[in-house]
């Protein structure tokens, strides 16, 4: 029985072999990336950490008032990932969002001249367009 969420033109025509290679995949970049935005980078904002304060306050100059409203994309998108390697359409959507959220925060250092700032932000775009590549071809 088809499952009636199946996006056939996300099909990749790869065998049954390849889409479960590519599923295990996304799962492991699904569980990396959650935990990279919920227990690090997602608490280290709600929590000041001074390394992310710096960066992205201080040097970046987001007020501090938005680190509640960052982190909580950061954790919705960690909880769609997840939720995602059951339903593929949230975590498609999760993968899609945080991917969105990363090319802001690589636009808001560059328009300040920060490359130092860049690495963790490009990482996590990597991640985030793994797994969106990885959960649209498993669907």
């Amino acid at each position: 029985m088809d499952d009636p969420w199946r996006l056939r033109m996300f099909r990749c025509g790869c065998g049954r072999r390849e889409e479960i290679l590519m599923f295990a995949a996304y799962v492991g970049v699904a569980i990396i990336s959650s935990v990279l935005l919920a227990l690090i980078s997602g608490l280290g904002k709600l929590r000041r950490n001074p390394y992310i304060v710096k960066s992205i306050h201080d040097v970046v100059g987001i007020p501090m008032h938005w680190f509640p409203f960052l982190a909580g994309l950061e954790f919705a998108a960690a909880t769609g990932l997840l939720v995602g390697i059951k339903w593929a359409p949230i975590g498609i959507t999760a993968a899609a969002g945080m991917a969105l959220y990363f090319v802001g925060a690589i636009v808001a250092h560059v328009r300040v001249n920060d490359l130092k700032g860049l690495g963790p932000a490009v990482q996590m775009l990597c991640l985030a367009v793994a797994a969106l590549i990885t959960r649209m071809f498993t669907i």
